[in-house]
């Protein structure tokens, strides 16, 4: 368990800087306007994967602004699932006391095309489960640490356009105002207007069938209600009424066919799909929220261009079967945030910012496949029930089941690093060390090494990469050193070849 409470610690502020400035810029470099490059980062969108980047980039200081053209926070109360991947980045950032004081724990087993299997006992991590937790909950605890770690939130401001130069990007306003920073990052949905303007192609299938969501009560007793879901779940995986808090149900079932996403369903939509599939509307009333869902799955050609990029559901889009999105979106933001930090800050190797494209859009598409793939089992079509009785039964072998588990919650993930072992590009999973749990060192961000000799040292890295000489860590290697993702960056004993990854990863020492 997350063993250390997360206390939000303001970044150092130690910088020498007239105000309206970025260290290592005068105004006079800042564009051909002479605009001073007031920030750093802009970040157009304030959801998940906004407020976990803008928190991952104050961890170093850099100076951010959040756009979100909403005026408000979502408000319906919809619940979301953190896989276990989503959970270990939550308790490397000390966040996941917080979260489980607020989610319901879960088996993490099932997901896949909602085939009911449990997970494997032995998975490799000590966070083997599902947290569920409202949407509006993990939102407002993602933008509260980004606030308390410094980051500028302004709700209500639509960007509306932008222009980029060597030095920085003029990001506009829909009100006309105009302010300058050195990158621009979209986060701002599937729709999102910074990809639009950025000219970046957005390939892949358009919505072919649409699926029915929402809040409400219902005039019929839960255990008619559990019965006769349970009956017509055998074929229709797109179809369910669970209960949801006091007298609320959450209701899901599949639409007549694809309609425009701007016009919400209404109750009567509801009543009508629920009568066709179920024979009855099991008397749904009072509903709290309505919304619909379509299988859209789409991927950008590129995740950046100079210097805007993108990450989330701006980069990616797919249905939501297996729950991966906002984990996604999350994960995205992860592995962006240190390494735009690390440019931003000037120590970034020259490759390092290609490599948040190189890593994460194969890790999309993956996504966009297995998501395709549970959509067809999802079919009631002869075929891909066949073929769904065919996997049913191939998931009782561990291996198959461990690989898919594995998959959907991201924690199978390994990363090109080169020739090396196994764990060579892996996440570490949570481990016993002398302080007390390994991902409590990563709480502020940066890299790590951990060295079970007591022989190595991260030399002029220490400013970048802290040390940790525990001969009695729970590992099987010698030493490795850990990205702060978490990702193991290099394996090994000897000090000048940790000195070239040392410096492939975080650039020149500083002395």
């Amino acid at each position: 368990m997350d063993s250390q409470q997360f206390t939000p610690e303001p970044p150092s502020n130690d910088r020498v800087e007239r105000a309206g400035e970025v260290p290592g810029l005068s105004s006079a470099d800042s564009g051909a306007d002479h605009t001073p490059l007031t920030f750093d980062v802009i970040i157009a969108g304030c959801g998940p994967t906004g407020a976990m980047l803008a928190a991952e980039l104050r961890l170093h200081d850099v100076r951010v602004l959040v756009l979100e053209k909403e005026t408000e926070p979502v408000s319906f109360v919809r619940i979301v699932g953190l896989h276990i991947r989503s959970l270990e980045l939550m308790a490397m950032r000390g966040l996941l006391e917080r979260i489980l004081e607020r989610g319901r724990q879960r088996p993490a087993g099932g997901f896949f095309a909602a085939i009911p299997k449990p997970a494997p006992k032995d998975l490799d991590s000590a966070y083997a489960y599902l947290v569920g937790i409202p949407q509006p909950v993990i939102e407002r605890l993602l933008e509260e640490r980004a606030t308390a770690l410094g980051a500028q939130i302004r709700r209500g401001c639509a960007v509306s356009g932008f222009e980029q130069d060597d030095e920085g990007v003029t990001v506009e306003l829909a009100n006309g105002e105009q302010i300058r920073s050195r990158y621009l990052v979209g986060c701002d949905g599937g729709r999102s207007t910074v990809r639009k303007l950025l000219g970046v192609g957005f390939p892949g299938e358009p919505s072919r069938t649409e699926t029915l969501m929402g809040e409400m009560e219902v005039g019929v007793p839960q255990d008619e209600i559990a019965a006769k879901v349970a009956k017509i779940r055998v074929l229709h995986q797109r179809f369910w009424l669970r209960p949801f808090g006091e007298k609320a149900y959450s209701v899901v079932v599949p639409a007549a066919g694809v309609s425009d996403r701007g016009e919400p369903p209404t109750l009567d939509d509801f009543k009508q799909q629920l009568h066709a599939i179920a024979g009855t509307d099991f008397g749904v009333h009072s509903p709290r929220w309505l919304s619909r869902f379509g299988d859209a799955t789409r991927l950008a050609e590129r995740y950046r261009i100079g210097r805007v990029l993108l990450a989330g559901d701006a980069a990616h889009i797919h249905p939501p079967t297996g729950g991966q999105g906002l984990n996604l979106g999350v994960q995205d933001a992860f592995n962006l945030g240190w390494k735009l930090a690390a440019q931003v800050r000037g120590w970034a190797p020259e490759t390092l910012l290609d490599t948040y494209q190189a890593e994460r859009h194969p890790v999309a598409e993956d996504v966009l496949d297995n998501t395709r793939a549970q959509m067809e089992l999802h079919s009631t079509e002869p075929g891909p029930q066949a073929v769904r009785r065919l996997l049913t039964e191939l998931m009782d072998f561990d291996e198959v089941n461990r690989y898919l588990i594995e998959k959907i919650t991201a924690i199978g993930i390994r990363y090109d690093f080169g020739e090396g072992p196994d764990l060579l590009g892996r996440r570490l999973r949570d481990i016993e060390v002398k302080q007390g749990n390994l991902y409590g060192m990563l709480h502020r961000g940066r890299g790590l090494l951990l060295d079970r000799t007591e022989r190595l040292t991260a030399g002029g890295w220490s400013d970048r990469v802290d040390y940790l000489a525990d001969p009695t860590a729970a590992l099987e290697v010698p030493c490795v050193l850990l990205r702060p993702d978490g990702h193991v960056a290099w394996i090994g004993d000897d000090q000048q070849d940790l000195d070239d990854h040392l410096s492939r990863w975080f650039g020149k020492p500083a002395n």
